[in-house]
């Protein structure tokens, strides 16, 4: 089940966004715009709702958490953007992979 918003996820809903993958939370979020969405199964379904949403591919970043160990991670094939000077499935930039870690805390904050 994918859940999009701009407000933290609610234990509830992070019971549902467990579903899939019962430990990992996948999520894709606008850096920019402070969305995030999650639950998906692959990275690009959020994206994909993010963008029908109006959000722009350069402030979208995606990775994932944890929930056992609580580690986040900033890993997914839709971060690579050579254009954007990202060459990897991790973000590279510190200022957007800070941004990205600093708002999935937020976005999952009542299970922190």
């Amino acid at each position: 089940m994918i859940i999009t918003k701009s407000k933290p996820f609610t234990t509830k809903e992070i019971a549902k966004l467990r579903q899939l993958f019962d430990v990992y939370i996948k999520t894709v979020i606008d850096v920019r715009k402070k969305i995030c969405s999650a639950g998906c199964d692959r990275h690009f379904e959020s994206e994909k709702v993010l963008l029908d949403q109006g959000s722009s591919q350069k402030d979208l970043w995606g990775g994932g958490i944890d929930l056992e160990t609580r580690i986040i991670d900033c890993n997914s094939v839709i971060n690579i953007r050579p254009n954007q000077g990202n060459t990897s499935n991790e973000i590279q930039d510190p200022t957007t992979r800070a941004q990205f870690e600093q708002l999935t805390k937020f976005f999952v904050q009542s299970i922190l």
